[in-house]
């Protein structure tokens, strides 16, 4: 994101079947990360809703959607300007 966006590295797009997975998706790369890396978002926005779930940890911005959020928002259209990197999928 760097190269065209001034406040973050990096966003992290991901999709839930519905409200309750994206809800336990968001809920576990929280706590990943804060006991792992000890790294708190600076503001999390959407949680009571679910269908688009915003954490900001400045570096990186981690958007978890629902697949019609995702579908009616796309993000990867908006920024479609950005160098896409997938990563590998691990157990």
């Amino acid at each position: 994101m760097r190269p065209v966006c001034s406040y973050t590295d990096y966003f992290v797009l991901c999709t839930g079947n519905n409200p309750r997975q994206t809800k336990a998706i968001y809920d576990e790369v929280h706590a990943r990360l804060k006991k792992e890396e000890r790294l708190l978002p600076h503001s999390v926005a959407g949680l009571d809703q679910s269908t688009w779930i915003l954490a900001d940890y400045l570096d990186v911005v981690l958007h978890v959607f629902t697949p019609d959020a995702r579908d009616y928002y796309r993000l990867e259209d908006l920024w479609g300007d950005v160098p896409s990197v997938e990563p590998a999928a691990t157990a």
